[in-house]
């Protein structure tokens, strides 16, 4: 397999920001279900955060996945894709990659706006704050980060929905070639 993504395969650093980030949103989500009903403790401090650190570390990797992205392309789509579908998948692909931007950046806008402490990224060094205390723009912050996602999990579940159900019923690679190694087709 080779690093960068070629015609019918996306490669590896490709596949391993994809992994990661997904893994990384896993973790994410969850903890930002639950934090919300923790008492406050030291616990609860380090796991808000956790949760901003894991945001940030996510914005990170978007910001290289997308860098990666512009630079080694994409596959082109598996022959015989309708028109239609190819529209549909760059659509989602390029809103999965704004809302997973977003939203971490919308994170960090109201953290910064509600004037808490300085967090430190998983206890290294302190993050800067993009804006002073503002009572608004931390509001709007917030709501934006809850919206937004809400709008991810819309987007993750019609884009895995996609992935399994090409690999499913079309049976053909859309799914494997996001998959490490070499696989071959299954017979129709």
């Amino acid at each position: 397999m080779t690093l960068k993504n070629t015609r019918d395969r996306w490669g590896a650093i490709s596949q391993s920001l994809h992994w990661i980030i997904v893994v990384l949103l896993l973790a994410v989500a969850v903890i930002g279900l639950v934090m919300g009903e923790l008492p406050r403790s030291p616990k609860y401090f380090w796991v808000y955060t956790a949760h901003k650190s894991i945001g940030i570390t996510i914005l990170a990797l978007m910001l290289l996945r997308l860098g990666w992205r512009l630079y080694a392309g994409a596959p082109q789509p598996v022959p015989g894709t309708p028109v239609w579908q190819r529209r549909l998948a760059t659509g989602t692909h390029w809103a999965l990659y704004a809302v997973a931007l977003a939203m971490p950046i919308s994170g960090w806008l109201y953290d910064s706006a509600s004037g808490l402490r300085p967090f430190r990224w998983f206890g290294l060094f302190e993050m800067p704050k993009l804006v002073r205390p503002h009572e608004w723009i931390a509001s709007q912050a917030h709501g934006a980060h809850e919206l937004l996602f809400l709008l991810l999990v819309a987007l993750v579940v019609l884009h895995a929905g996609a992935a399994i159900y090409h690999h499913l019923f079309l049976r053909d690679e859309t799914l494997r070639r996001m998959l490490p190694g070499r696989r071959k087709p299954s017979a129709p």
